[in-house]
């Protein structure tokens, strides 16, 4: 009876998110043309507005998650005093979970995700959340050797277009470029070849895209192709890089399919933070390869202790900013939840009254 029962609740579970998908994408979409007027006279106004209802979209997606029972906690730096300022965060991958996780988390600080800019596959944008992306404006980066100069030529171009013209603040980037279970073996074989850290739990990350973000957008880098040479300025460019380490219980990550029905019992993912402050991280080429593949060789060291104790180890104290010593359950507000959910549904409605209305016009 109780296998039973949990397939109903699957069942009903991947049932109420394929509407919801059905009822907030169009619905966002919608809006966004109908706010066409606004952006031909006012685009700063257009883009808050689109902002907010980005924000108010992927609060829908945190209800996914969390709704299941897999909440999120936060460790390490306390990074709440700079969400409103100019970040890049870099995150391993495990899986498809991560994302919405990611989203979940960003849900929780309200007035956070409308500033958020995501770099992500190409692949992504095919799938029901790729046109909602595309009006955000986040870049889709072609993996593959063949693809990958032009791809970074256009993310280079995309965030002086898009990242700054925006006003975005956290820049969202997976280095290590794909899902661990698919680069582990082939960043193995390279870290041998060349001497470098062999690890298990993340991937050796690429510089590729970082290089590319800190000749664009922070004014210090002394990188290969930087702003100078490029005829631009930045008169607000990245201020932090935060390193966030997911981990999941005995190192077993979900994914979305668990996600959207339910499938794994609830469970506790743990994020960990570590921030530096931009001046804390080398602007040339070669020390800013060797300061990431570093930093990748201590977040195998964390997640390493992660798996064998379960916890993380307990952060240094810095004089400069708050630490989260412990995990600290990520909150939601069921109401506001709620609330959102009856707006999309109210807009679903509305627009289709609407649609209705100029048709019986033709």
């Amino acid at each position: 009876m109780a296998a039973f029962l949990d397939v109903l609740r699957y069942i009903w579970r991947t049932f109420f998110i394929i509407v919801n998908n059905f009822y907030c994408i169009p619905a966002y979409v919608v809006w966004l043309w109908l706010l066409t007027p606004v952006y031909l006279l006012c685009p700063d106004v257009y883009y808050a507005w689109e902002g907010i209802l980005f924000e108010w979209l992927l609060a829908q997606v945190a209800v996914w998650s969390w709704s299941a029972g897999y909440h999120v906690y936060e460790m390490g730096d306390d990074v709440s005093d700079i969400l409103q300022e100019k970040t890049l965060l870099m995150a391993n991958h495990q899986s498809t979970s991560d994302v919405p996780l990611m989203m979940n988390y960003f849900t929780s600080k309200r007035g956070t995700t409308r500033h958020v800019m995501w770099i992500m596959d190409k692949l992504f944008k095919f799938t029901n959340f790729g046109l909602v992306s595309v009006h955000h404006g986040d870049f889709f980066i072609v993996s593959g050797k063949d693809e990958r100069n032009a791809s970074l030529s256009l993310l280079r171009e995309h965030l002086s277009t898009t990242y700054k013209v925006r006003d975005r603040k956290w820049l969202i980037l997976f280095p290590e470029g794909g899902f661990l279970r698919k680069r582990r073996e082939m960043s193995q074989r390279y870290a041998e070849k060349n001497g470098l850290p062999v690890l298990e739990h993340v991937a050796l990350p690429r510089v590729g895209a970082l290089e590319v973000v800190l000749e664009t957008l922070h004014s210090g880098s002394k990188l290969k192709n930087n702003l100078s040479k490029q005829g631009a300025t930045n008169l607000e460019g990245i201020q932090w890089i935060v390193d966030l380490t997911i981990g999941y219980q005995e190192a077993k990550p979900l994914d979305l399919g668990v996600i959207v029905t339910g499938a794994h019992p609830p469970c506790k993912i743990v994020f960990h933070f570590q921030r530096f402050h931009i001046d804390e991280v080398p602007s040339d080429q070669e020390g800013l390869t060797k300061w990431i593949i570093n930093l990748y060789a201590e977040k195998e060291k964390l997640l390493r202790q992660f798996y064998e104790t379960g916890a993380f180890p307990k952060p240094v104290e810095n004089l400069n900013w708050k630490v989260i010593p412990t995990p600290r359950l990520v909150k939601h507000n069921l109401l506001y939840f709620i609330v959102l959910h009856l707006f999309y549904i109210f807009s679903t409605v509305l627009q289709w009254k609407l649609f209705q209305w100029l048709w019986s016009f033709l």
